[in-house]
């Protein structure tokens, strides 16, 4: 860098270098500035050349290479908007993709595996078409027969039954006249119907983690480290040639028992879609052991080397004679909606001066002697600044069970994080008989002193900072008290009810996952699952606490139970900013500032209706809040005088979800049956909630009409949501 800076000054006369040193060099400073700029227009003709070609061009040229090649925006998923505020958007209306495949696309018009690569690049959802006329029920030509098409039920294979009307059917149907396509009653089987089958749902991987053994049944395991039910899904591998057709390795789907127990070598393995170790991460369990079972009700009994494995609750089992005996650890993979709470997805991980690696394959193997190690750092006078702003990385997907209480005194920032591309759990048992055993964080309003009187005097005036970024945290809650500037909370999952059972349902349900008591903590949540709030504030001493949240699911776990609150008070003392996100349960709090893009399926309370306001949200009937604007069921209301019609109008755009349970794949996304208000209803067009920024309205909006582009005369194609 110090080189390319001096580049203009290293082409100057050797005698003026020599003279310009000798006053000091303003020469080389000069030329250094101009360098900047010619840098600047360097690189922008560099970009223009680039932005010849659909590759290597900027944002904001897609559309009009777009335009070059005939390249149709579709209108009904709205319009493009500033290229600055709304480029997430923007790359979904106009996707780099689809426009650089417009022509190959126009030239293979008609085939079968153009569909599938339509979804992709439209929209990118996993795929599988459809020709629905292979799988009716007709009599066969003698002399042409079409094994490959649809057949009559086997009733000696119950495989087939686990794919009847899914993407991988084989049976034969009768005829259904209705179209695919129809807005209305959709039917599937008839000679001019294809299907095509959509995965919403992406797999998640959980590398080397602990799986939950049953405190009951030694030799009972759940993948889950929670110990709930959970379906495994695939590991999606890209398909062989163009022309393929997609199957179950494919996609993102759950993985069914048959189908694991047909092509256990497809799924079983390292790299693959789910692995187990036993009593060490060395030990792998071998494929020849692996049997398939239901284990419903852990009525398979396996005997000798046998390890039974059931893919769609998520369990395995033992022999009892030879149960682990120094724990089991899995890889497998789950699904969800989006990149939300604590996963091993792609997260941006600052490098950090000071930290301190806390894992398995670490000299620190637990966080408490990682803080321990902090403080040591702090007492030496030499780096005691450095260590102010500390990390601490768990570099590895494991269960951490020990208690945790930290203390952080003024002018310390610390950051407790997952190292990129894992989910460490931090699991809070019982452990105390006389105190709460939640995650406790505790701001002082003093210097350290953990070294001399004389040398306790603190640069920093500010208050603490803390970072929690990219955990689970299990069995407890995390409480914030004293004397704190900020803490932020990102990509992390508070679980809701603290533990979840077999069943899925929360044990604690009315507990909650965030207690703020006495704190004069700036809180700011993103991109996080955590159950209710409970805030414990002087209103007389203390001006209300601002909590920002954004793109989050809060979930209190009952529509009827309080998500944010106070517990002996009417109102929370807290000021609320809260955007594109889903909350189930109540909110009474003393204000809202702005609520935007978000469904509350729960009453909302706040003391001060003249302060903030509410814009494209959900919000039920009856609830106090500020002024809104073009908020739900408001809009639907407007000129509908009967009660029995307001009655029907309010039952009708009322959210709907295909799970509100944390630990379902399907957890807080929006059902099929959901009114168009409420999918369409953001500032965007897109859906109201947590996973506003996923533009599903706009992806499926311009997947329809890719189909209708790209689609022969006569044929009839219909998008089915296979998740």
């Amino acid at each position: 860098m110090a080189r390319q800076a001096d580049r203009l000054y290293e082409l100057v006369p050797a005698i003026h270098r020599i003279r310009d040193v000798e006053q000091g060099y303003p020469l080389r400073s000069l030329l250094q500035i101009i360098t900047e700029q010619v840098e600047i227009v360097e690189a922008n003709i560099a970009q223009l050349y680039e932005n010849w070609f659909i590759e290597t061009c900027e944002d904001w040229v897609v559309p009009y290479i777009g335009d070059l090649v005939g390249y149709r925006i579709v209108h009904e998923a709205g319009e493009p908007g500033d290229a600055i505020t709304s480029a997430a958007r923007n790359k979904i209306l106009i996707p780099r993709r689809d426009v650089a495949d417009t022509i190959r696309n126009r030239r293979r018009k008609g085939a079968l595996a153009l569909l599938e690569e339509l979804a992709r690049d439209t929209s990118g959802w996993p795929a599988r078409a459809v020709e629905f006329y292979r799988l009716l029920g007709w009599t066969q030509n003698l002399n042409y027969p079409h094994p490959d098409r649809g057949g009559t039920i086997d009733l000696r294979g119950s495989d087939v039954f686990d794919r009847l009307n899914g993407a991988f059917d084989e049976i034969a149907h009768t005829i259904d006249v209705r179209r695919i396509n129809s807005h209305r009653a959709q039917g599937r089987y008839n000679i001019p119907s294809a299907g095509l089958f959509v995965w919403r749902l992406k797999s998640y991987s959980v590398t080397k983690a602990p799986a939950h053994c049953e405190d009951w049944k030694r030799h009972h395991y759940t993948f889950s480290i929670l110990g709930n039910d959970a379906p495994l899904f695939t590991q999606t591998v890209a398909e062989p040639a163009p022309a393929h057709i997609a199957d179950e390795m494919n996609v993102p789907a759950p993985i069914r028992r048959r189908a694991l127990e047909e092509r256990l070598e497809d799924y079983y393995g390292e790299g693959k879609s789910l692995v187990i170790y036993r009593d060490n991460l060395t030990k792998r369990v071998p494929s020849e052991d692996i049997i398939v079972a239901d284990l419903s009700n852990w009525s398979y009994r396996p005997t000798g080397q046998q390890v039974a494995v059931d893919p769609q609750l998520g369990r395995i089992a033992f022999a009892a004679r030879r149960a682990p005996l120094e724990g089991v650890w899995v890889t497998y993979y789950y699904g969800f909606s989006a990149d939300i709470g604590g996963g091993e997805y792609d997260r941006r991980v600052a490098p950090g001066k000071a930290v301190i690696k806390v894992g398995t394959n670490e000299a620190i193997k637990r966080i408490s002697d990682a803080i321990a190690e902090w403080r040591k750092f702090r007492q030496k006078p030499d780096v005691r600044e450095q260590w102010a702003d500390a990390v601490i990385e768990l570099t590895d997907s494991g269960c951490y069970t020990e208690p945790l209480a930290i203390e952080l005194y003024r002018g310390e920032r610390l950051e407790l994080r997952a190292a990129a591309n894992t989910r460490p759990v931090i699991r809070l048992l019982d452990f105390y008989g006389n105190r709460p055993d939640a995650l406790q964080i505790t701001g002082k309003d003093e210097a350290y002193g953990g070294y001399p009187p004389q040398q306790q005097e603190c640069n920093d005036k500010r208050a603490a900072r803390i970072i929690l970024d990219g955990l689970l945290i299990t069995g407890r809650g995390l409480q914030i008290r004293g004397a704190l500037e900020s803490v932020m909370i990102r990509h992390c999952t508070l679980v809701p009810g603290w533990a979840l059972d077999t069943c899925g349902n929360p044990k604690e349900a009315t507990e909650p996952s965030l207690e703020l008591i006495d704190t004069t903590a700036r809180v700011n949540i993103e991109h996080s699952i955590l159950g209710a709030i409970q805030v414990t504030q002087n209103e007389v001493s203390s001006e209300p606490l601002p909590i920002n949240i954004s793109d989050t699911i809060l979930d209190a776990t009952g529509p009827e139970l309080e998500a944010v609150g106070s517990p002996e008070c009417p109102v929370a003392h807290v000021v609320l900013t809260i955007r594109r996100c889903t909350v189930i349960g109540k909110i009474e709090a003393h204000a809202i500032q702005l609520a935007e893009n978000c469904i509350f399926d729960g009453m909302i309370k706040v003391a001060r209706r003249q302060t903030g306001c509410m814009r494209f949200c959900f919000a039920p009937p009856g609830s106090r809040t500020p002024r809104r604007y073009e908020c739900q069921p408001d809009l639907v209301l407007v000129g509908i005088t009967d009660s029995a019609a307001r009655t029907a109008e309010l039952a009708r755009v009322r959210p709907r979800f295909n799970s509100t349970r944390y630990g379902n794949p399907a957890y807080c996304q929006l059902a099929a049956t959901c009114a168009d208000e409420i999918k369409r209803g953001a500032d965007d067009e897109s859906e109201l909630g947590a996973f506003q920024d996923l533009f599903q309205p706009q992806r499926e909006a311009n997947l329809r009409a890719r189909l209708d582009e790209f689609t022969p005369a006569g044929l009839n194609v219909g998008v089915i949501f296979a998740s």
